[in-house]
Order: C-alpha cells, then sequence, then structure tokens
C-alpha cells in the first residue's frame, strides 16, 4: 500500500533527494575540514589556514540548514496526500457501514500513518545520506579508518534489522488490542443506561478491565523489544568509537594524522551515531507501527464499503447455543438458547419478572455479550429500554437521534402520530419545543422514545418493556404502528397478555427451558402459559360465601380478582406489576 501512495509522487521524491544532497554536504565538510584545519593549519603553525577550513565547515552549516528547510517542505508534501486518501477511505467505509474500529482508526491510526510515515521520511533520509557523507569522509581522510568504522556498524545494521518482524508483530498486537478496547468503550458508552437497567455493571467492568489488560501486556511486549534496539545502537554507533580509540597507536602508525583521527571522531560521534540513533528508534518503532497501521487501513481501502450479511438477509437474528451468567458462579440465565427472528416478524417474549427477557433483549441488542454461543446479526438495530431516554433538546432533534441525516418534519411527524404520541407533539409546541425530560411523565417518556425509534431506519426494533406506563389501548396502537412498517422485525417483552396475542410468535421463558409457538399453541400446550397470562382457571370458581366476602382460595378468574393475582408455582405467588400476567390497573381490591 505504502509502495502505492508514494509511487505516485516520484518529483516530489526526486526533490526531496536533491535537498538531503544540499543537507549531507555539512556533513562532509564536518570532519574533512576538521582534519584539514588541524593537519594543515593549527599543528603546523598556519592558523589562517586552520580558520578558513573552519570558516568553510562553518558556511556549510547554513547551507544544510537551507536544505533543511527545504526538506520539510517536499517530506509535507509526500505524507499530506496519503493522509488524505487515508481518511477519505475510513469515513466513507464508516458511513456506509458499521465499524467498530472506525473510531480508532480515524482517530488514532490515520494520524499515527501520518506522523510516523513522517518521522520514518526524516530518519530514513538523514541516515542514508549522513551515512554517506561521513563513509565518504573517511574514505578521503584515510581509507584505512573504514574498516574501523564500518565493520560494527553493519553488524549493529543487521542487529537491529532481525528485530523489525518481531517488532512489528508485537506493534499489531498492541494496534489488535486498542481497537477491542475501543470497541469495547464505545460500547458501554453508548450502553449506559441499559447497563444499569439490566444490573450488568459488573460484568460490563470485567469486559473493559479485560480489553485494558490486554492492551497493557502488548505495550509490556513491545517495550521489551526497546532493549534489543539499544543494544543494535550500541554496537553499531558506540562500539567503532572505541575500536578508534584503542586502535589510534595503530592508526597512527599507518599513515592516518591527527587531523584525521580527531576528524574521524567527529563523524562518528557528531554524525553517525546521532543518525544510527535516529534511524533505530524511527524504523524500530515508527517504521513496524507504520507497517502494521497501513495493513489494517489497506483493508479499509481496498475492502467494498458494503455490509456482508452473515448468512441470510431472511433471518435478521439468529441466536445459536447462547448461556450467559452474571457472573463466573452465578447460574446461567440463559443456558443454550437457540432462536431464530425471521425478517419481518413479530415475536414477544414472555415470562416471570427476573427470568431473562431483558438479558435477552441485551445479547440481542449487543449491549451483553454472551459467555459462550454466538449471536449474530444481519442488520442495524434499535434497543427502547423500559426507562425511556429523553435529552434536554428540541422535540426533532430527540425524534432524529438514531437517523444518520435529519429525517423531513413530516416523517418525524408521521411516525410520532403512528405510535400515538401526535397529541403530545401538540401539546409540548411541535418539533421546535425544547423537551425537558423532568417535565415529563413516565408515559410520556416513553412516547417519544417510542416516535424515535420508529423514525430511525434502523430495520430490527427490540421494545424491552418500553409501553410499560401507557394503557392497553396506546400499547397496542405502538406495536401495530411498528408491525405496519415493511420489513420492520419486532422483538418486544410481553408486558401484558395482548402483546403475546399481537404477535405472530411466542418466546416463553421458565428458567430450566423455553417454548417457542403462537399465542394459541402455547395456550393449547403449556399450562405453565396458562397460567401466566391468566388464560386458565386453576380453581373453580367460587361464590362469595365467606361471610366477610372473601373467597376461600386465591386464584384467577375468581369472584373480586381484578386479574392481579396469577397462579403458578405456589399458590398465592403474586405476580409483579409489569410483566405479562397483570392485565390491568389496580382498583382497589
Amino acid at each position: 500500500m505504502l509502495r502505492h501512495l508514494l509511487g505516485r509522487r516520484k518529483r516530489v521524491l526526486l526533490r526531496l533527494a536533491g535537498w538531503s544532497l544540499l543537507e549531507s554536504a555539512q556533513t562532509f565538510l564536518l570532519g574533512f575540514a576538521l582534519a584539514r584545519a588541524l593537519d594543515d593549519g593549527f599543528l603546523t603553525g598556519h592558523p589562517a589556514t586552520g580558520a578558513g577550513w573552519l570558516a568553510a565547515a562553518g558556511l556549510a552549516v547554513f547551507a544544510g540548514a537551507f536544505g533543511t528547510r527545504r526538506v520539510y517542505g517536499a517530506v509535507a508534501a509526500l505524507v499530506e496526500p496519503v493522509r488524505d486518501e487515508l481518511v477519505r477511505a475510513v469515513v466513507t467505509r464508516g458511513l456506509r457501514e458499521a465499524d467498530d474500529a472506525a473510531l480508532s482508526r480515524l482517530t488514532q491510526q490515520v494520524e499515527l500513518a501520518r506522523d510516523t510515515l513522517a518521522g520514518l521520511v526524516l530518519v530514513s533520509r538523514t541516515f542514508v545520506f549522513t551515512a554517506a557523507g561521513a563513509l565518504f569522509g573517511l574514505f578521503a581522510l584515510a581509507p584505512v579508518l573504514l574498516p574501523v568504522v564500518a565493520g560494527p556498524l553493519l553488524i549493529g545494521l543487521a542487529l537491529f534489522a532481525a528485530t523489525l518482524r518481531p517488532l512489528a508483530r508485537r506493534q499489531e498486537d498492541f494496534l489488535a488490542a486498542d481497537e477491542r478496547l475501543a470497541a469495547e468503550l464505545g460500547l458501554l458508552a453508548t450502553g449506559l443506561r441499559d447497563i444499569a437497567a439490566a444490573g450488568a455493571e459488573e460484568r460490563a467492568a470485567l469486559d473493559a478491565g479485560a480489553r485494558i489488560d490486554d492492551e497493557y501486556r502488548a505495550a509490556r511486549s513491545l517495550a521489551h523489544w526497546g532493549m534489543v534496539r539499544t543494544f543494535a545502537v550500541g554496537v553499531g554507533g558506540r562500539l567503532p568509537v572505541l575500536l578508534l580509540l584503542v586502535t589510534a597507536p595503530w592508526l597512527l602508525r599507518h599513515g592516518v594524522s591527527a587531523g584525521g583521527l580527531a576528524g574521524a571522531l567527529a563523524y562518528l560521534t557528531q554524525s553517525l551515531l546521532p543518525a544510527l540513533q535516529a534511524l533505530v528508534q524511527g524504523l524500530g518503532t515508527s517504521g513496524s507501527r507504520l507497517t502494521v497501521v497501513l495493513g489494517r487501513l489497506a483493508d479499509v481501502a481496498q475492502t467494498p464499503a458494503a455490509r456482508v450479511p452473515y448468512e441470510d438477509e431472511a433471518w435478521p437474528v439468529r441466536l445459536r447455543g447462547v448461556v450467559f451468567a452474571y457472573g463466573p458462579g452465578a447460574a446461567p440465565v440463559l443456558d443454550r438458547l437457540d432462536l431464530a427472528v425471521p425478517a419481518g416478524g413479530h415475536l414477544a417474549v414472555a415470562g416471570p419478572s427476573g427470568i431473562g427477557k431483558s438479558t435477552l433483549l441485551a445479547l440481542i441488542a449487543g449491549t451483553l455479550r454472551p459467555d459462550a454461543g454466538e449471536v449474530l446479526r444481519g442488520c442495524d438495530r434499535v434497543l427502547v429500554p423500559q426507562e425511556a431516554y429523553v435529552f434536554t433538546a428540541s422535540v426533532r432533534e430527540n425524534l432524529g437521534y438514531f437517523c444518520e441525516q435529519p429525517p423531513h418534519d413530516s416523517a418525524l411527524l408521521a411516525s410520532a402520530e403512528a405510535v400515538g404520541a401526535g397529541a403530545l407533539l401538540a401539546r409540548l409546541g411541535g418539533l421546535d419545543a425544547v423537551l425537558d425530560p423532568a417535565a415529563l411523565s413516565a408515559g410520556e417518556r416513553q412516547l417519544v422514545a417510542l416516535a424515535r425509534a420508529h423514525a430511525s431506519p434502523a430495520p430490527l426494533v427490540l421494545l424491552d418493556e418500553a409501553t410499560c406506563h401507557l394503557d392497553p389501548v396506546a400499547e397496542a396502537r405502538a406495536e401495530r404502528a411498528f408491525g405496519e412498517r415493511p420489513g420492520r422485525t419486532l422483538v418486544v417483552v410481553a408486558h401484558r397478555t395482548g402483546s403475546a396475542r399481537r404477535a405472530d410468535r411466542v418466546l416463553l421463558m421458565d428458567g430450566a427451558r423455553a417454548e417457542l409457538g403462537t399465542h394459541e399453541e402455547l395456550l393449547a400446550r403449556s399450562a405453565f402459559y396458562r397460567d401466566l397470562t391468566g388464560s386458565g382457571r386453576s380453581h373453580p370458581a367460587l361464590s362469595l360465601g365467606d361471610p366477610n366476602g372473601v373467597d376461600p382460595v386465591a386464584g384467577p378468574g375468581l369472584a373480586g380478582d381484578g386479574g392481579h393475582v396469577v397462579a403458578h408455582r405456589a399458590v398465592g405467588q403474586v405476580q409483579a406489576v409489569r410483566d405479562v400476567g397483570d392485565r390491568g390497573s389496580f382498583g382497589g381490591e
């Protein structure tokens, strides 16, 4: 990918090489002019000659500074278009499909690619031209100096090159861990209310902590290779200085002058060693990082930005062997559950309170992850929890919150009218009115949330007792509104028996088992479902023969029962108010 991006900028590369050559002139004159100033000037009693050579070296510094200024301009012309192409590819894919890693790619990886590419170009160019200038200068001073310097330099470079592939692997592990952490934190940020409603704070914290630990371990493994990198710098950059000092007597006896020895030390300490350190740091960290980042971004740039269904568009949701428990030692809330929801279907989830209905919807929505098994989703989804979220902003902003593009006002008003929120909007003052969540009742907040979900383009809608504060007529109207939209799939936690009757299929959850069928099928074959919905009589209806007017046995359908007593399991167990068995409001019984 990097070769493809840079290959189209050959003129910029040539310009960069030309200014780098001018900059490297100061490297050559640094050691050579110092040697001539000593040998031909100060050591022979000609200070003017020595000063002249030093002045030439000073002028070369100014020429090198001018070249450096031009080098940075050429690097910018080379790198910025590459960054623009990467941003365009990431944004294009992010707008067209759900990509959990898009945030990490755009805010970190693209900028990381731009910065590291610029740094890589600079340090590589600096080392090549600096090393060439220094080695040419050493040869010009005395060819015998080359083996003393070039041997350890090549060994250090070879040692460093051997670490590049392990460094790239460690860097890839680190970036993958960072992507997983970004996706986990993004999921938590968008599902905080659902996590709190489901009581899953501890599990969410454990999941996030595991991702943080993974990134920490990857960072430590990456840091360990810094020791090898430091050793390579010592061999290639500092060992030649030591060898030069140790072999100085022998070098002086074999034609190397005192000025030549001083010039060689200047080449090593002022040019080669800093350039080698920058190269090792740049390639060892930035270079391996750039290789990994560009490899990951190449998938974004080359992969068509279209959502590929997991298996079959006719089944938006499939659960296969799903197991979930709130904690390592807790009993599973869901145990090897298999479920398929067809496109355009209407599924009601029924069961007593605490059996796992909200947990199931959270797994389908993605706010929870299964301990085992898999949840396959073939489309976008929207979850409306029991505690509806309404924020301080205009009605228009609240209703259009789930839409990528601001919808037309007529569409928002139609959605509000469809779910029964039209009168509420009129009373509030229309779409421009500012909502105050505290001024709305629980039922009014649910109407706003239902209208928001209805206006959303998501094909899959999950209602987790999202109508529990509405009366049965309003609840039926809202559910019918979702069912009437073409292609819309609805999964609802049944709050009243009517929700189960309206659904195409009902999933009956009873902890140890789950049954699936229509409302009529479950009534026919499941005594538990009949008791749960109050559709069967556990005891014969008795007349009020007690002198105090109280039935001798409590049971559904008995005289005086307003539809609140549900006989299941132990006699006398009363169903919680917000559940499928509650068929009406208390009438003072």
